[in-house]
């Protein structure tokens, strides 16, 4: 049910939870199972209107979370407004549940794994891509933490439709570790498991020498010469449309 306080309860909980920023990630969220204890719009019957024209699924639950807040209320609780103006706080699945789920075997989808990313919103589409391609999960490793608040928001909430979680290399899940790079075998000629880590290297440097020497295969994507590189998120839904060719989604 809406708060009849949700201004002080925002304020409460808003150093521990995930902030689910605009109608879209505040949707996949409630549809994924995500527990939402505070959600705000400006016009609570146009962001019900949105979930009934785009997600009736979600709807009722909607209708019992939203609370309308004036517009500078609103502004007040977020660090860039979206143009649905809705807002929402989630609790953040525990670290132990995430690993669990990674670490769960036999595996039926792959786990992609971003080695040191840099970009924010990279982070956020490869989330998006890995939840629609039904991955197990998503991992980075290095200091970007892929639950920050510009990730979620590139996400569109689907970080709650698989796992997502930051590690050390040395606790990558297990399965075979098919590594991308330039200098690896065509991924055309090799049909990946559904038990495949997919590793990914950074933006900026590529591969880390940690991950490179725990790949058990280095592959690399199908590319025009004196073409530089795709983009992260491209390379991943490129390799995860590969893997989906044989069966998968």
């Amino acid at each position: 049910m809406t708060s009849s306080d949700p201004v002080g309860l925002w304020h409460r909980l808003a150093d521990g939870s995930v902030l689910l920023d605009g109608f879209h990630a505040l949707k996949h969220a409630v549809r994924f199972g995500a527990e939402v204890p505070v959600a705000v719009a400006v016009d609570r019957q146009a962001a019900l209107g949105l979930a009934e024209e785009l997600a009736p699924d979600v709807r009722e639950p909607l209708a019992a979370l939203l609370t309308q807040v004036p517009e500078p209320v609103y502004a007040s609780l977020v660090p860039r407004p979206h143009p649905t103006a809705v807002a929402a706080l989630a609790v953040r699945p525990s670290r132990a549940a995430q690993l669990e789920q990674l670490a769960r075997t036999p595996r039926t989808t792959p786990v992609v794994v971003l080695d040191n990313p840099r970009n924010l919103g990279n982070a956020g589409a490869v989330i998006r891509l890995a939840a629609g391609f039904g991955a197990t999960g998503v991992v980075t490793t290095g200091t970007l933490d892929p639950w920050h608040p510009t990730v979620v928001r590139g996400g569109a909430g689907l970080h709650f439709a698989t796992a997502v979680e930051r590690l050390e290399v040395s606790e990558l899940p297990p399965g075979p570790l098919f590594a991308l790079d330039p200098e690896g075998d065509d991924i055309r000629g090799l049909k990946l498991p559904d038990d495949a880590v997919l590793a990914f290297g950074s933006e900026r440097s590529g591969l880390s020498a940690a991950l490179r020497a725990r790949a058990d295969h280095l592959l690399s994507l199908p590319m025009r010469p004196q073409v530089s590189s795709y983009n992260l998120a491209t390379s991943v839904g490129m390799t995860l449309y590969h893997w989906s060719l044989n069966g998968g989604v």
